[in-house]
């Protein structure tokens, strides 16, 4: 079995998830007492935030760089960042580093591609949403993406950074964001990019009346399989 590197703490309350499942998906395949073999880099978000609402990226791909490399060094095979929103450095983070990098667009990607689906609506924070580097991931495999309107937008990034990032989860937050849903749909998604890992903590396949892309689960799936396969 491979080890795979893991940036997290982007945030915490997502990265747990994405621990959880990895372990889960290694026993599931494996059995027994099989688990997954995980080097966890947990950085403190508050610095990271800080970058993100200065818009210093070039300093936070930096950082990630940084780490990335001491991942490596401490044994990953290949390295994963989850995050969505933090892939805007993913370019950084690959060049830095001589294992392979996992972009979570990718793992989406394929999905959405294996439905038969051609265009998406995207949630995730604003940044997500409003800059390209995650549509023209998508783009590449072909796929069209569809972001909400500004009002929307607000609502989903507050609801992140103010409820979800701090586990916090309100019924009246997930009726906003299947509103929000039901008009990408309407404006024509066939299908939806929960495309924020913290967004899998309010809202699932339950919520939404078009297939949804859990981007955590989808990205675990795509590390477990890479960690696990002959070479």
């Amino acid at each position: 079995m491979k080890t795979i590197g893991v940036l997290g703490g982007m945030s915490w309350e997502s990265s747990l998830e994405w621990y959880r499942r990895a372990n889960e998906g290694v026993r599931d395949r494996l059995g027994g007492y099989h688990s997954a073999r995980i080097l966890l880099d947990s950085l403190d978000f508050a610095e990271i935030e800080a970058l993100q609402a200065a818009g210093d990226w070039a300093e936070t791909g930096r950082i990630l760089a940084a780490h990335a490399r001491e991942l490596e060094t401490a044994g990953a095979d290949v390295v994963v960042l989850c995050t969505n929103t933090m892939h805007i450095v993913a370019d950084d983070i690959e060049a830095a580093i001589d294992v392979p990098f996992l972009h979570i667009a990718d793992a989406t990607a394929s999905a959405i591609t294996a439905a038969g689906i051609g265009t998406v609506g995207l949630l995730g924070t604003a940044f997500t949403m409003e800059q390209d580097f995650y549509r023209d991931r998508l783009a590449r495999h072909g796929i069209r993406t569809l972001v909400p309107d500004p009002d929307d937008r607000r609502a989903v990034h507050d609801i992140i950074y103010g409820e979800l990032v701090h586990g916090v989860v309100n019924d009246s937050s997930r009726e906003r964001y299947r509103e929000v849903m039901e008009r990408l749909v309407a404006a024509g998604a066939e299908g939806i990019i929960l495309g924020c890992t913290e967004i899998e903590l309010l809202v699932s396949q339950a919520d939404s009346e078009v297939p949804v892309f859990p981007t955590t689960a989808l990205h675990v799936e795509a590390a477990v399989g890479f960690a696990l396969r002959a070479d």
